[in-house]
């Protein structure tokens, strides 16, 4: 993003440093070390982020010298100073990024008709949208059911050596077919430790029997071109924005979704903008944005309207937060894998009540967390309600940086710079620790691995408690743990004979293990983990006993992917866990019928089999109706109970089994150490994942490329479309600003109560077949099937107006029951909310809103704000607002105004069917008191909730849109 003043005449250019890169080039960047101060050492690192902002964006307008030193003084003026942020990009998704878009396409209309050049209406900052929202499930289809799976044991010795498939006609495999690049029958090659060197391709989907490129599912293919016909209209704008706008870029569908191509794709960590060095940071219309922070990258969610405000050159407003410091102490368990950390420090931060603040990782704990652990961590900021979860570069982040793709040189520059403004830390060194808000100390050595079970997800166990807990849920009661077994029955043991061999069962005994991927795809070290222990279980000689239904089901290609590149599926394969397909299998109760006699025994002894797997769901019976027990586990564990055979163990004290020479085998034998999960994942499942996304973007979506868009100036509007169209917000424009008129006798279009939410106002799913919207599409001969929802119809603003207050859950005290209604108060009619609105605008009646507490709670959504606005409100009266919702608000031209203390509608006597009159004076002011008076006489105090100038400003103009667009046409002006 350029500066918002020149260099010579910033306020701050005194602080311009200059760094020379290897190849003599020199870059240039605002040190706040220059400031000379000792306080900006003790500033949390986020924090700093802010601060270089502030001062690299300090303009005397969006950003004054008082924000600086605002920020600079931190410690003093955490939870009361309002700051502005300006991050380096916009992340937008396709849902909340049409609208935003489609403003800029109007307003360069707006400014065309009023003599102004449209060329000059582009975003002023970066910003990068992603198409990854629209995919519905229109085509579905179980993958495999009662695959060909013939148990863990029976793939031992030379019968390790055949499949199944193979004895199937080849042209029913791959064999060439659906992107096979070379015969199955081809010898593969070896690496240098005698491993199976599979070829990587380009291609998310393998061919589960022969790791051979296929097509994609049928299923897949046909939802996307679902997904490409219904959205066509759309998609053609998107590549219309693509480009004619400047500092647009748009990831195009079948990629991935918005915080993983955010993450691998889109991130610098520092940007450099014509030799200005800068830390790269973002706000986004994705939850999970916060994914980033994991690799220093500072950046959160925000708000439809809040995302544009940024776009059109606006900084984002908060609020400068609490930090709280998260200090990681001790070693991590030998058997704790990343998800059982990532959920252990979860736990520990809502308990701690961080909600709102940002939260700063340190310590000695933190360096042995690898780049995926904690983007893993930052993702999760929703669980636990922080903002922000910040981990500073260090060492860790920079051999990841090097693993994925970024060059020697970029590299160098970035440590240089960092390292220049204090923004590099070294973990290990607690002179660098900075002040916070507060400290919560979390003992890694205290996170121990869970499972869940023995019939609930929630009912979490450790895995050292196991066997206890599983031998006292026999003796319980039936309940949500108990089976209530006869104290005689509970040693129970039933042999039985598998193919000519016999074998015992018992309480206990694992019949079911599944390895499934489904939830721990962002981050491949647990899937890792068990084939690595796989690995080294078949090189001791242990086995997976035959009649346990053994399966290996990846969330996706991608995880087929990397566990044939690092080498070790041919291990799980040989433990029985083979690729049956891509799809929820056994969590659905998919799995293949047990063999006979294993229900047999189970029904003789009535006994508590178990099922174990690392999908989501275990509740009693889904696996298989004669499976009582099942436990959710990772998937090293899974693989573990497997080789055990009982979830009545102690892998403590008790061994697996024995290996080829008979010696004792324990768990801690063959548990992969960190240091190889992270070697595997640095060294091959990392540069192979990013470099696959990075061939998929730029080369590989046929469907993109060859969807035909318009490359005209301006966007040429189809009156008959009912996905994009021009919006009314620029209508009757002026050059100059029109004095904000007052208030005179206007009725309540809604008399609301407490927590109206944004999904009450205006909601994002399905259109209810008698809602205006639909009769509205009706109109245009579209079918229901054709109504799509309005999340998808954002880009019409005729749509998302009659969808304002559409939602079947709305409470307006004019009907007394929830509906999408409202009373037309001249005529005393119930209308719809869109068809009342549109009467009192055709009668040239004034409309306003009466509500409760927390007015505008709940996701963050900008048709709440806009919708609104053109059903006519001129304003929303409260007893309190959601602060992001207030904002929308002003930045649209709707004036938020807030009861005094103690007061509201009913305290005041207010029915909602006076009429209202409110005189907004010319000398408007922050916070500015007004008298509203009513019909009956009845006058009362409210609090106009402009924060500041800039809102002031804002609604002035009649939103930040028209402030804009008139300020384009000033900047042209002769």
């Amino acid at each position: 993003m350029a500066l918002a003043v020149e260099a010579s005449e910033h306020p701050f250019q005194d602080l311009i440093e200059i760094l020379k890169s290897e190849k003599n080039e020199e870059k240039k960047f605002f040190s706040p070390q220059k400031l000379n101060d000792p306080r900006y050492e003790s500033l949390p690192f986020s924090i700093r982020v802010l601060l270089e902002a502030a001062i690299r964006k300090c303009d005397g307008f969006y950003v004054k010298k008082e924000d600086v030193l605002n920020i600079l003084n931190w410690r003093q003026q955490q939870n009361n100073a309002e700051v502005p942020f300006s991050p380096a990009r916009i992340l937008l998704q396709d849902f909340t990024g049409i609208p935003a878009l489609v403003d800029f396409a109007a307003m360069r209309d707006a400014v065309m008709k009023l003599g102004g050049d449209p060329y000059q209406v582009n975003p002023l900052c970066p910003t990068d949208l992603i198409v990854d929202h629209s995919l519905q499930i229109d085509f579905s289809k179980c993958a495999i059911q009662n695959a060909p799976n013939p148990g863990g044991g029976e793939k031992q010795g030379s019968a390790a050596k055949s499949s199944p498939a193979k004895s199937q006609p080849r042209s029913s495999q791959c064999g060439g077919q659906g992107g096979c690049k070379r015969s199955c029958s081809d010898e593969p090659s070896t690496d240098t430790l005698g491993r199976a060197a599979v070829q990587i391709e380009n291609s998310p989907i393998l061919c589960p029997f022969h790791l051979q490129p296929v097509s994609e599912p049928e299923t897949a293919l046909k939802s996307q071109d679902a997904e490409f016909n219904r959205n066509k209209e759309r998609l053609q704008f998107f590549k219309w924005c693509s480009k004619v706008f400047k500092n647009v870029t748009v990831i195009p569908p079948e990629t991935g979704v918005v915080h993983q191509v955010n993450l691998e794709y889109l991130s610098h960590i520092v940007r450099d903008d014509g030799g200005f060095l800068y830390p790269d940071s973002v706000v986004g219309t994705d939850s999970h944005t916060t994914m980033v922070n994991g690799l220093g990258i500072l950046g959160w969610g925000v708000g439809g309207i809040e995302s544009e405000a940024v776009m059109l050159g606006q900084p984002v407003s908060l609020t400068l937060p609490q930090v709280v410091g998260c200090k990681l102490v001790g070693s991590i368990s030998t058997l704790a894998t990343s998800i059982d950390i990532v959920l252990g420090i979860t736990k520990h931060l809502r308990q701690a009540g961080v909600a709102g603040k940002f939260v700063e990782f340190f310590g000695p704990g933190v360096s042995q967390l690898s780049a995926g652990d904690r983007t893993t961590i930052a993702n999760m900021c929703p669980e636990y309600s922080a903002t922000v979860s910040f981990f500073p570069v260090d060492d860790v982040t920079l051999k990841h940086l090097k693993q994925t793709n970024f060059d020697e040189e970029k590299l160098d520059i970035i440590e240089a710079y960092l390292k220049a403004v204090k923004l590099f830390r070294s973990y290990q060194n607690p002179s660098e620790d900075p002040e916070y808000s507060q400290v919560i100390e979390i003992n890694l050595s205290s996170i121990i691995p869970h499972v869940s079970g023995p019939k609930r997800p929630q009912d979490r166990v450790a895995v050292t408690d196991t066997k206890k807990d599983f031998q006292k849920c026999l003796k319980e009661k039936i309940g949500f743990k108990g089976f209530h077994i006869p104290a005689e029955k509970q040693n129970e043991v039933i042999p039985f004979m598998h193919k000519g061999t016999e074998y015992k069962l018992a309480h206990g005994s694992v019949v079911i293990a599944a390895v499934i991927s489904c939830t721990n795809n962002c981050n491949p070290s647990v899937m890792l983990a068990a084939g690595l222990l796989a690995k080294k279980a078949v090189e001791a000689g242990l086995v997976v006993q035959p009649y346990i239904r053994t399966s290996l089901s990846p969330g996706s290609g991608m995880v087929t992917h990397y566990i044939s590149a690092s080498g070790v599926l041919p291990y799980l394969n040989q433990l029985g866990f083979e690729v049956i397909g891509y799809g929820c299998e056994t969590c659905v109760g998919n799995t293949a019928p047990l063999p006979e006699a294993v229900v047999d025994a189970i029904k003789q002894g009535d006994l508590v089999a178990c099922g174990v797997l690392s999908g989501n769901r275990n509740f009693e019976g889904r696996l298989c109706d004669c499976v009582r027990a099942n436990y959710l586990a990772s998937p090293p564990l899974v693989v573990a109970y497997a080789i055990a055979g009982t979830v009545s163990i102690d892998f403590e004290t008790e061994p697996l089994g024995v290996d080829s020479e008979g010696r004792a085998m324990y768990l801690r034998d063959i548990w992969p150490t960190r240091d190889e999960l992270q070697q595997a994942e640095e060294q091959t499942v990392i540069p192979s994942m990013f470099s696959q996304l990075k061939d998929r973007i730029e080369k590989e979506n046929k469907r993109w490329n060859s969807l035909e868009a318009p490359e005209s100036v301006l966007f040429p509007w189809d009156p008959k479309s009912t996905y994009i169209r021009c919006p009314s917000f620029f209508h009757k424009l002026t050059k100059e600003p029109v004095c904000p008129q007052s208030i005179e006798n206007a009725h309540v279009l809604l008399f609301l109560g407490d927590v109206v939410t944004t999904d009450h106002i205006s909601p994002a799913g399905s259109i209810a077949r008698v809602s205006a919207a639909a009769k509205y599409l009706i109109s245009k001969r579209l079918t229901p099937r054709e109504f799509n929802s309005y999340g998808a119809r954002r880009g019409n603003d005729a749509v998302m107006t009659r969808g304002t207050f559409a939602s079947i859950k709305l409470l307006n005290r004019f009907i007394g029951k929830t509906a999408p209604k409202t009373v037309h108060i001249p005529s005393g009619q119930t209308l719809d909310v869109y068809e009342a609105a549109d009467r009192y605008q055709r009668e040239g009646i004034q409309l306003i809103i009466l509500a409760g507490k927390k007015y505008g709670s709940g996701n963050s959504r900008d048709w709440a704000a806009k919708g609104p606005y053109l059903l006519g409100v001129k304003a929303v009266i409260a007893e309190s607002f959601e602060k992001m919702h207030k904002n929308h608000l002003v930045g649209i031209g709707i004036a938020p105004l807030q009861f005094l203390p103690g007061e509201n509608a009913d305290t005041l006597g207010l029915s909602g069917k006076e009429k209202y009159s409110l005189t907004i004076p010319e000398d408007l002011s922050p916070r500015h008191e007004l008298t509203v008076k009513t019909s009956t006489g009845k006058t009362f105090k409210v609090f106009a909730l402009f924060e500041n100038e800039m809102d002031i400003a804002f609604f002035k103009h009649g939103g930040i849109l028209k402030y804009v667009a008139r300020n384009i046409l000033l900047q042209q002006s002769p």
